[in-house]
């Protein structure tokens, strides 16, 4: 694709594309009106949906603490100086690429918020550092780039299906029993399609980037962020403090709370031999700021600026839950289901598999929460036709995925912390979601796993 094509491409996107609230509401009548042409009352369907409504209020605290931590973390002097040193090593276009993807695809596979918080801001540092060095670089390109290198989150560290079925008593233990983390995210097939994936984006974004690029400079929010995290730093004349503003910035404090979450951390996992879960992420990133940031003043800065990035969490998280209610409190995603089991054969389940969990994945911005609905009827299907249930998880993976890069919840995410319209980026995400789709059905497929 030329990248006058893109251009026109990402254009027309940008004029379809609804903003994430519109795209609830157009998803739930959707879903609604197929559940009742599949025989479901209107009365069982609004059930559904107020059910489903409220479903995810721990998980959407859950999720809310993930990137407020990481974008915390982000925020963090000792990050900033690192972000600000990386982003003077490119010396070319093709370097500031390479150096996004790389560090992003690392961040992510260790922990996809950090990917998330983190890659998005270095991003801001790298454009910024380009534009004042004279290298040509388009700043919503760059940023879409490094939302698809943090798919690599998918069969990383932070999985979440894949810990979840490798924790005792998941809820189809039963079943299917534990699924080794050797046989999902470390297998060959996982391994095969992270290391294509992230060579295919090292060399995807030169035909993907517009010929006349767009510098941050055009984008004032965006130095914001800059701007804002230096005017937070202290300065001016010393003053004298109250005895509670000294406490406020000694590092005492932090320092016995983080001995308690280290203490609990080990006990966790030494004494319990407990395995990772969203708690413990949580509790680990809330660890690590403690001690990057040593002190309550501190944090509470970061707090304040990062807890922007997150009201989509807040206020969407809920309404995609209502729509999947839809499809787990009504007969409509068991149906869409087993109609892809029926057509499966060995060969073809994981691109079916993988097409359903894409649709699926439009209406539930949740890797646990889409293997809790499909994981049931994707491994029966599995067994069905003779593959393995690590095959359907890996599957619904891959459609996880490409639903995260077409529907526009993480990308309103991502625009949030860099505050700029997610329209402005998403069509270079939708062109890097086709590279994923079919570089992992063809890894699935034909890799062992």
């Amino acid at each position: 694709m030329s990248s006058e094509r893109t251009t026109r491409f990402v254009s027309w996107v940008s004029r379809y594309i609804p903003d994430a609230l519109t795209a609830c509401i157009v998803m739930m009548v959707l879903l609604a009106l197929a559940a009742w042409l599949l025989g479901n009352a209107p009365a069982a369907i609004a059930d559904g949906y107020y059910r489903g409504l409220w479903m995810l209020l721990p998980f959407t605290m859950q999720m809310t603490l993930i990137l407020v931590l990481s974008a915390s973390l982000a925020s963090a002097p000792a990050f900033r100086r690192l972000a600000q040193r990386l982003a003077r090593l490119p010396r070319t276009e093709a370097q500031l690429y390479t150096t996004v993807i790389l560090v992003t695809g690392s961040l992510s596979y260790l922990y996809w918020a950090l990917g998330l918080a983190m890659g998005t801001l270095l991003v801001i540092y790298c454009a910024r550092e380009a534009e004042q060095r004279g290298i040509r670089a388009d700043f919503p390109c760059l940023l879409a780039t490094s939302l698809a290198a943090q798919s690599l989150w998918q069969f990383g560290m932070s999985s979440t299906a894949a810990l979840l079925m490798n924790t005792p008593g998941h809820f189809l233990e039963a079943r299917i029993g534990l699924l080794p983390l050797s046989t999902t995210i470390w297998s060959p097939a996982a391994l095969v399609l992270e290391v294509t994936f992230l060579s295919a984006v090292l060399i995807t974004w030169r035909f993907l980037r517009p010929a006349e690029p767009r510098p941050i400079s055009q984008f004032p929010d965006t130095l914001k962020v800059i701007e804002e995290e230096s005017a937070a730093a202290p300065s001016g004349p010393r003053v004298t403090l109250s005895f509670s503003q000294r406490l406020e910035r000694h590092p005492l404090p932090f320092l016995i709370l983080a001995a308690a979450l280290a203490g609990w951390l080990y006990y966790h996992f030494a004494v319990k031999k407990m395995s990772v879960d969203l708690n413990v992420m949580n509790t680990t990133l809330l660890l690590v700021a403690l001690l990057v940031h040593r002190n309550s003043a501190a944090l509470s800065r970061a707090l304040q600026t990062a807890i922007l990035a997150c009201w989509s969490v807040v206020v969407l998280y809920h309404l995609y839950a209502g729509v999947a209610g839809l499809i787990q409190y009504t007969t409509l995603g068991t149906q869409l289901a087993v109609w892809f089991a029926s057509i499966s054969t060995p060969l073809s389940f994981t691109l079916l598999t993988a097409i359903g969990a894409t649709v699926v994945a439009l209406f539930v911005p949740s890797s646990g929460g889409q293997w809790v609905i499909q994981g049931f009827v994707t491994s029966e299907a599995a067994a069905a036709v003779g593959v393995t249930a690590q095959k359907g998880l890996l599957a619904v993976s891959i459609g996880d995925q490409m639903g995260n890069l077409v529907s526009p919840f993480w990308a309103v995410v991502v625009g949030g912390i860099a505050r700029i319209d997610f329209r402005r980026f998403i069509g270079y995400g939708i062109a890097y979601s086709v590279l994923w789709f079919v570089i992992g059905v063809l890894a699935i497929t034909f890799v062992p796993s």
